[in-house]
């Protein structure tokens, strides 16, 4: 856990509106509630909520409120960089002059964001990812000049509640966050997935196979977040010379090995979400 991440207090944050409640809306959100956002002080502009959202209204989150009706110090937009130019005009009926346009939208630049608002209007750019939805997420910022230091600290509170932060102050690295933390989640998952086919194929029953796999990969991710320590140090200490990781080792690290994969499919990642941004 993120030293901002623990002292991160929520209990005086927003009014906080979310624009989209899908999976990376509905983590964040579930992530401001365990930390203290009270749910009176948070509002949900979305046509069709998940059940498990659409519930929080019995806690007192406020849905589909009328332009103007409630006042958001943070504007959180979250729907799929594909609907921004349809959500567009909706949004700007929610922004005052001082609320924080923050944008979770891969690949939708800076530029595209700020020819649709209000002239001076204080926007943020954050990446985070899926983890986020059990206080482990990884979220990048970016600031336009109208961004205050009071409404930085408050959108980091935000983003530190559900994981890590960073900064960046050069626009152009988003793209490359992108494809290692944004989408990095599922290139891990696909890892678990492959794990346990490998140890299918091997002659472990299926049910095993998976189990193992996905507490190898858990448990090798926390000891990492627990120790700090360098992965490659991690790596050379459970491996011992002639030994079977070596054995393996010797597979994932060839040329064409995992890094290679690994190295080819961030740039892929990339190219996408640079030509997401037109």
């Amino acid at each position: 856990m993120s030293e901002n991440r623990s002292s991160a207090s929520l209990a005086n944050a927003g009014p906080v509106l979310l624009f989209g409640a899908g999976n990376m809306g509905g983590a964040m959100l579930r992530g401001w509630l365990a930390l203290g956002l009270p749910p009176e002080r948070v509002a949900i502009v979305d046509p069709a909520p998940a059940e498990t959202i659409a519930a929080l209204a019995d806690r007192g989150v406020v849905f589909n409120p009328a332009p103007q009706a409630f006042r958001a110090s943070v504007l959180l937009l979250a729907v799929k960089p594909q609907m921004f130019a349809d959500v567009a005009p909706d949004l700007q009926g929610h922004l005052a002059a001082e609320t924080v346009l923050v944008s979770v939208l891969a690949g939708t630049t800076m530029a595209q964001l700020e020819t649709v608002y209000l002239e001076g209007q204080p926007i943020l750019r954050v990446m985070p990812n899926t983890p986020a939805a059990i206080g482990q997420g990884m979220s990048v910022l970016y600031a336009n000049g109208h961004v205050s230091a009071e409404q930085k600290r408050e959108a980091e509170a935000l983003m530190a509640a559900i994981g890590d932060t960073a900064w960046i102050d050069n626009e152009a690295l988003m793209d490359a966050v992108t494809a290692v933390s944004g989408s990095g989640p599922a290139y891990v998952f696909h890892l678990a997935e492959c794990l346990a086919a490998a140890g299918t194929k091997a002659g472990l029953p299926m049910d095993l196979a998976d189990q193992l796999a996905r507490q190898t990969v858990a448990g090798a991710g926390a000891l990492i977040a627990a120790t700090g320590t360098d992965p490659a140090e991690l790596r050379r200490n459970v491996t011992s010379p002639n030994g079977t990781t070596a054995a393996a080792l010797s597979v994932l690290m060839a040329d064409n090995g995992l890094g290679r994969l690994l190295i080819e499919a961030v740039d892929a990642a990339k190219r996408r979400s640079e030509e997401l941004a037109g």
